[in-house]
């Protein structure tokens, strides 16, 4: 994969994260995920800056139309990143990557992403198949080119954006200071096993006032990009809707940070004070 740093992994990576008629009926071989986090429509806009600049936007959509994938109902949702200002000048983004989530079972069926970085372009299509254990992938470079590949994954394996909202849906209360939470992952041509370490609770200030958040980190391997063991860390409100208010990165470089500007659709009212 060719290695890049884009506003839309930053936020992808620290997940990199219904209504009851929402849900399909359990069927063998599919887990029950319980869900009271979010609901359809729920958009969030993050704002990507170094320091006083600013330097991309993602945007996060969840659509308000249930799509059916594998004969399963599922949530559509895209993640949308573009560079802003200076930084589209020398390095200009323009990426999408969409997850057709399963409403009950919390694991995707489809994810699709469209790559625009720089004179970088990748098209790449992947279907799951959960029952069987595999994943086909489909890679467009151009319109007379599309190789397919078969891959054998976990079992409840989660692309960058399903795990996302898995991840949502578990409870920061029944854990302590240093647990790890494991999710199996799957990207392209690969299976990973992404981990993330649980650092706390803090009370975070952000334009929306004084927010109880819980604070995880990605447990990073070694890599010449990123500063310290606890190098991204990201604030999560400790609520009922689970929302990433803020991600920080340390890089080898500086630091780069990702905040919540905008939301709309929220199930539940952050808890403040």
């Amino acid at each position: 994969m060719k290695k890049k740093f884009s506003p839309l992994i930053l936020l992808i990576f620290i997940s990199s994260f219904a209504l009851i008629n929402d849900y399909n009926p359990i069927q063998e071989g599919y887990r029950s995920v319980k869900n009271n986090k979010f609901e359809r429509g729920e958009e969030l806009t993050y704002l990507v800056h170094f320091g006083f600049v600013n330097g991309g936007e993602a945007k996060v959509s969840l659509d308000k139309t249930l799509y059916k994938v594998n004969d399963r109902i599922c949530y559509r949702v895209d993640v949308r990143g573009k560079s802003l200002g200076i930084t589209a000048l020398t390095y200009r983004v323009n990426d999408l990557w969409r997850s057709y989530i399963d409403t009950a079972a919390m694991i995707p069926h489809k994810f699709y992403r469209s790559i625009r970085e720089n004179n970088y372009k990748r098209d790449e299509e992947t279907y799951f198949n959960h029952l069987k254990g595999t994943a086909e992938v489909s890679n467009v470079t151009d319109t007379k080119n599309i190789k397919k590949q078969t891959f054998k994954v976990q079992k409840y394996v989660q692309d960058m954006v399903s795990g996302y909202y898995f991840l949502r849906t578990l409870e920061f209360d029944k854990l302590q200071k240093g647990d790890i939470i494991e999710i199996k992952g799957f990207l392209q041509d690969k299976s990973y096993d992404f981990k993330i370490r649980y650092l706390g609770k803090e009370k975070l200030r952000t334009k929306f006032g004084r927010i109880h958040t819980a604070v995880v980190a990605p447990v990073m391997p070694e890599n010449q990009l990123f500063d310290g063991e606890n190098a991204i860390k990201a604030w999560i409100s400790d609520d009922n809707n689970r929302v990433p208010l803020k991600v920080e990165a340390e890089l080898l470089v500086g630091s780069i940070e990702l905040d919540l500007i905008k939301h709309k659709g929220l199930k539940h009212k952050f808890r403040k004070k």
